[in-house]
């Protein structure tokens, strides 16, 4: 008996046959309407066999495995039928079950191949335990059934320990076993696993295989072994376009080997090989790596040719490298002519345009796309280089309600950004908020406090990572910068820093030997900073500009300039601060014609712009040698005029050569740019004073205090040398008359009779001289 469907389809194909009988003509038409009868015909279900479904059709497996349910025929759905059922319940569990459960009652589940879709349908649908409960309770896996557990592994551990099981059981690795353990060796720590994988692969022969060969070398790259990687390429004895792809990709993301890869690329275009978008994102990315502009356009142009250049990760990098190649119009041109932008396409912009960035992140979420991490940390940077307080608290909003601030280095971020802002009040408050703190966190704190003036809270912040953290180069770099910027910290914080150092093997980092060697040349100590220097396996630019300023502020010229003939000898270019260093020896020294010379090298041999401290160091140099007239005249070609530096160094020198004439105008100057600085006011007092112009020093001091210009008090310290570390943080200021200190009775009492023993010393030591002279009584009267 036939079903009514059946009797429909038949029916349909005795009208069509029979209306092609009748026709004498092949038109066109009519033969369309056989061709659709045959498919009609074909599409009528037979009634004792499963319908043969193409390759790939999975779902309509599921359509046709319901059918024969429907039509009451559970006899018709084979192992086969089933699993072909379950390959198409990706993403449906519950379909899976269903049919799990008819395998069941109907006895299919003893199959092998039925098991081994079980197992996959179940890992796929992130049912790990159902999944290899079916495994466990298999008599005989096979290597399909083991490679589909490895497969489904939750973990790298467990991959392991499946692998390490399936050598113990004897069961033989395939090109897909070794594919699968060698893409989690990529993911995790287990490179020695890798190794021994490559070692297997080699024993089997499975080299030659071309899936084998390119996990491999992917595993080879994820770790940073180029020429191991290099190697599994050469020796592959077939190559596909995902091999050419993976050599390309694993140059440009180790960053060292640019050309590398643009010569990989260039030699797969050659050997005809299909060019896709991830040959060209590793390309491109290459050439921003190695800043090579005119490659990277070439290939942008290719890969327009080549329709890659409308994909997205491909629009990507090609931001990414023409802002690399400082053409930001290129990049913005490209980012424009998108059609397609994803997060990595707006947070590329949004860190290489700054002024842009605020509108950009609002455009974006306009575009209905979301931010993630990576785009707030470019966003708050862009915010904090620009100073925008205002967007910056906004930002902030929208962070803790996006929830972004349980993001590390979201949270470190905005540390640094309210440390530019010089709110550091808020920056420890975002510190103190967050509950989990890596040495970054710690280094944007530290660095916060020293960049403002806050050296003591720095060096506190510091002690107190290293007893949670473990620092790095760039802790030991900002609080470096703190003790050598404050005075009232003692050196024994810096030398403790340098013992730390030592200990923990950053002797030879650039980074920490620069910092080291400033901090000595600051605070006085030009030994060791001398012997940090000799230590230096590559001595830079600022490591001989740092001890070229210490020597300088020591007053040896001769070590000045050897070293400074010896940095240009090694081609090492000094910068405008070497040559400050250098000028403001001269001038103490007097020294004019070298200053001269020095000033000329600076402005026709290494093309250097003076800027006002370099005016200011010639005035000075100028005016301590006397040469008054000179000096004005100098100030006078100053382009766009002098500046207030310049201007107090010229009034310095007509007070110490009593130049009243000179000084008037030149105080009158000052006084017209900062009516408020005392500096002016009291060298004009002087001035007039060491003059016997008592009338007119008087009333430049009342012109003081009707201004309420205050003159700034000088302040020294002194370390006591107390026994800790909490004793010599801050060290004791003091100022002339100064009574503050709680125990200045005693400290005043101390002095005087120090002065007291100074004078007895005098004197004996001037009685012995003259006792033991050789000569008459006369004579040492005399």
């Amino acid at each position: 008996m036939l079903s009514s469907r059946q009797r429909v389809f038949e029916a349909l194909y005795s009208v069509g046959a029979a209306a092609l009988k009748r026709s004498n003509r092949l038109s066109r038409s009519l033969h369309t309407s056989s061709v659709l009868a045959h498919q009609m015909f074909d599409r009528i279900p037979q009634p004792h066999s499963f319908p043969l479904i193409p390759k790939n059709h999975e779902f309509d497996a599921i359509e046709a495995f319901r059918t024969q349910l429907h039509l009451g025929m559970p006899q018709n759905i084979d192992e086969i039928a089933v699993s072909r059922a379950l390959k198409g319940c990706r993403g449906d569990p519950k379909l899976g079950c269903q049919i799990h459960a008819f395998a069941i009652a109907s006895g299919l589940d003893s199959f092998l191949t039925v098991c081994n879709s079980l197992m996959n349908m179940y890992f796929k649908s992130a049912n790990f335990d159902m999944g290899l409960c079916i495994f466990e309770g298999m008599s005989c896996p096979d290597i399909v059934s083991w490679n589909t557990v490895l497969s489904g592994s939750q973990d790298s551990a467990s991959a392991f320990r499946l692998a390490v099981r399936m050598n113990e059981f004897g069961v033989g690795f395939d090109a897909v076993t070794c594919t699968t353990v060698l893409s989690f060796c990529s993911i995790s720590e287990e490179f020695l696993f890798g190794l021994q994988t490559h070692c297997l692969i080699a024993k089997r022969g499975l080299g030659c295989d071309v899936f084998v060969g390119n996990s491999l070398m992917s595993f080879y790259f994820k770790w940073r072994w180029v020429e191991d990687g290099k190697r599994v390429f050469d020796e592959m004895p077939n190559r596909d376009f995902v091999s050419w792809n993976a050599v390309i990709s694993g140059y440009a993301q180790d960053g060292n080997h640019g050309h590398e890869a643009i010569r990989s690329f260039l030699e797969m275009a050659r050997e005809g090989m299909m060019l896709d978008h991830v040959s060209f994102t590793g390309v491109v990315s290459a050439c921003g790596h190695e800043v090579q502009l005119e490659a990277g356009k070439q290939i942008h142009g290719l890969a327009l040719k080549r329709g890659c250049g409308a994909h997205v990760s491909v629009g990507n990098v090609l931001i990414s490298m023409y802002s690399k190649c400082e053409a930001v119009d290129d990049a913005k041109l490209v980012f424009e002519k998108m059609c397609e932008r994803n997060v990595v396409s707006w947070t590329t912009m949004i860190s290489i345009d700054d002024e842009a960035a605020v509108s950009l992140y609002k455009y974006m979420l306009a575009d209905g796309v979301s931010p993630n991490d990576v785009t707030f940390i470019g966003l708050i940077h862009a915010i904090s280089n620009q100073s925008l307080v205002k967007e910056g608290s906004m930002v902030h909003g929208h962070c803790t309600k996006a929830g972004f601030l349980s993001e590390l280095n979201v949270c470190n971020s905005f540390v640094t950004m309210y440390a530019k802002f010089e709110f550091m009040a808020e920056a420890v408050k975002v510190f103190e908020e967050i509950s989990y703190r890596e040495i970054e966190t710690w280094n944007t704190l530290i660095s916060g406090y020293a960049q403002n003036g806050m050296s003591q809270e720095s060096v506190e912040a510091f002690y107190s990572a290293m007893r949670v953290s473990r620092p790095t180069q760039y802790t030991f770099g900002s609080v470096l910068n703190a003790i050598a910027d404050a005075e009232a910290i003692s050196l024994q914080h810096g030398q403790i820093c340098h013992s730390y150092i030592i200990k923990i093997g950053f002797s030879l980092d650039p980074i920490v030997c620069g910092a080291l060697l400033d901090m000595y040349a600051k605070r006085g100590d030009i030994s060791e900073a001398q012997k940090v220097f000799n230590e230096l396996s590559h001595r830079s630019q600022f490591s001989y500009t740092g001890i070229i300023s210490a020597y300088a502020s020591h007053g040896d010229l001769n070590s000045v300039m050897t070293l400074f003939n010896q940095m240009e000898e090694e081609g090492v270019r000094p910068d405008s601060i070497t040559f400050l260093s250098v000028l403001a020896l001269c001038g103490r020294l007097g020294m004019v014609d070298l200053g001269h010379k020095i000033y000329d090298t600076m402005l026709r041999g290494h093309k250097i712009e003076p800027s006002p401290e370099h005016y200011s160091c010639m005035v000075d140099m100028l005016g301590r040698a006397g040469r008054l007239k000179e000096a004005e005249l100098f100030v006078s070609r100053i382009p766009g005029g002098p500046g207030l530096s310049v201007l107090q160094s010229l009034l310095g020198s007509c007070r110490t050569h009593k130049n009243v004439g000179m000084g008037e105008r030149v105080a009158d100057q000052l006084i017209g740019m900062e009516p408020t600085e005392s500096g002016s006011y009291v060298l004009m007092s002087n001035l007039y004073a060491e003059n016997g112009e008592w009338e007119k020093a008087a009333k430049v001091r009342r012109a003081m205090r009707e201004q309420g210009v205050r003159k700034e008090i000088g302040f020294s310290w002194v370390d006591v040398g107390g026994g800790g570390i909490d004793d010599s943080l801050r060290l004791h200021g003091f100022s002339s008359s100064d009574m503050s200190h709680p125990r200045s009775g005693d400290i005043c009492y101390m002095a005087s009779f120090v002065d007291y023993e100074m004078k007895v010393f005098e004197s004996e030591r001037v009685s012995f001289l003259l006792t033991n002279t050789p000569g008459t009584a006369e004579d040492r009267q005399t």
